[in-house]
């Protein structure tokens, strides 16, 4: 099985912290989801007040912050086993499976598997949206968000043309 071995990079967890920041309390993101540390989403919806008082520690974030990419290397591992990544693939596509979790990430690894480039680098460039919620946590219109579109433009780097030329 390709990818079976492969792990997230130094460099790609370097370039995916900084991407989310690493926050030491409890916050509301862009989508009003309740969130900590390295974009650690605790859950939908706004925090409680209790949680806005709730300190987070580095200890926290780093045990949030590994436990996710485990996740999005072992999704990716399994939904890319028929075509072997580069580094810079596998790292971008654990980045882009950690942003938008399994489900999210699945019509783009399903195109990485295929070794369709183009629909990878098209899947993420329109991936770039945020879902607000209410103060009860329900779904409102979608958002165009400026920071996705840089982040899509960095994840999908490793699959235009021009990155595999060399």
């Amino acid at each position: 099985m390709a990818n079976e071995t492969r792990q997230m990079s130094a460099a790609g967890l370097g370039a995916l912290r900084a991407r989310e920041g690493a926050v030491l309390h409890y916050y509301n993101d862009i989508a009003n989801n309740c969130t900590f540390g390295v974009g650690g989403l605790a859950h939908h919806g706004p925090c409680t007040d209790d949680e806005m008082r709730r300190p987070v520690s580095v200890a926290d974030v780093s045990a949030q912050l590994a436990v996710s990419v485990r996740s999005a290397e072992a999704t990716v591992r399994r939904q890319v086993s028929h075509r072997e990544l580069t580094q810079d693939q596998f790292d971008a596509l654990v980045s882009y499976a950690y942003n938008t979790g399994p489900t999210g990430a699945h019509p783009v690894l399903a195109a990485a598997n295929a070794g369709r480039d183009t629909e990878v680098v098209a899947h993420m460039s329109r991936n770039v949206n945020v879902h607000p919620r209410d103060v009860h946590g329900r779904r409102l219109q979608p958002v165009r968000s400026a920071g996705l579109i840089n982040r899509r433009r960095e994840e999908a780097a490793p699959f235009r043309p021009e990155a595999n030329a060399q």
